[in-house]
């Protein structure tokens, strides 16, 4: 995708979830280049029907987006384009009040942010049923099936650094520290130092030692643990930085953290009434997992290259596109 395409979609915030003939959302913003059948086959019941297709403004969630709206194509829907929408309340916004009509979200957000828990499930597919089970019947929205993407958060050290020490578990880098205080140096963004499911839980539930807290944004952490400036720091598990800066991500072996496996969700009533849409998009789900999205988050955010190039490339190596 050529990023021209959705500078636009930044509007998609506030009254604009409200008033959407207002915001400059009817614009219909096609791929930019032809999509054929590969695995995926045309389905007559979907053929000409326009669907919406959202995303978060992150890398990873940008490129799910774009995956889905490439097997859509491939099945011979319309597609129209609002990926990188600017919060995740505000594509969950635009999802339940009809100006998307599916978007990628995460098993965490929806559990804690939506769904207003306060203890996440330790178990990816258990959190997942949960998640599934109370939007369906709460909120009007459905999950498709259970997908092996799972960004939660994590703590990183270089490679080389964890490598001399034996770091591989949260566990171990508490051992560490313990053993070695002027270590305690942790790189985290502000939001991840105050949350319940963040900094200060994982603190009391391992007993981590901490000499010094220093609060950055997210792509600076990843650069100050690389260079060794800060020995440890907060990262996603699926993030491409992992493997553009040579990182090492420690096991989060008393999974304190949330787990938070990527889905489709789409309003009852919409898939209700176009139920072809899960066997488009379901085999995609579940043909994608952490490390090959870390691959791709890579190609994107280390080596510079367009995020629906690399989607594409993605969807065609798997078989499930073709292009020519």
């Amino acid at each position: 995708m050529r990023s021209v395409r959705k500078k636009a979609l930044a509007l998609l915030t506030g009254a604009c979830l409200l008033a959407a003939t207002g915001c400059g959302l009817d614009v219909n913003a096609a791929l930019p280049f032809q999509v054929l059948p590969g695995s995926i086959q045309p389905v007559p019941e979907l053929r000409g029907l326009s669907v919406t297709v959202g995303s978060k403004d992150f890398t990873e969630n940008i490129l799910l987006g774009y995956m889905a709206e490439m097997a859509l194509s491939a099945a011979g829907a319309n597609v129209v384009d609002l990926t990188n929408i600017t919060g995740s309340n505000s594509a969950r916004q635009a999802l339940v009040g009809g100006q998307i009509d599916l978007y990628w979200e995460y098993t965490g957000t929806a559990w804690i942010s939506y769904q207003g828990n306060t203890d996440p499930i330790p178990d990816e597919r258990a959190q997942f049923e949960a998640v599934k089970k109370a939007d369906e019947q709460q909120n009007s929205v459905t999950w498709l099936d259970f997908s092996p993407i799972n960004n939660t958060y994590a703590f990183a050290a270089a490679e080389a650094f964890a490598a001399r020490h034996n770091l591989r578990t949260v566990t171990d880098m508490t051992n560490f520290v313990r053993q070695h205080p002027e270590q305690g140096v942790f790189c985290v963004e502000t939001e991840f130092s105050s949350r319940a499911d963040g900094f200060p839980g994982v603190r009391n539930v391992y007993g981590i030692p901490v000499r010094e807290t220093k609060l950055f944004g997210i792509g600076t952490i990843y650069s100050l643990i690389a260079s060794g400036s800060c020995p440890f720091g907060e990262t996603s598990t699926t993030d491409g930085r992992i493997a553009g800066l040579n990182l090492r991500v420690l096991d989060d072996d008393r999974k304190f953290f949330p787990q938070y496996n990527a889905s489709v969700t789409l309003r009852n009533d919409y898939l209700r009434a176009h139920p072809e849409l899960r066997r488009v998009l379901e085999p995609v789900a579940k043909a994608i997992d952490n490390k090959q999205m870390i691959e791709l988050g890579k190609q994107v955010d280390i080596d510079g290259r367009d995020a629906g190039d690399v989607a594409r490339d993605w969807m065609v190596a798997k078989g499930f596109i073709k292009t020519s």
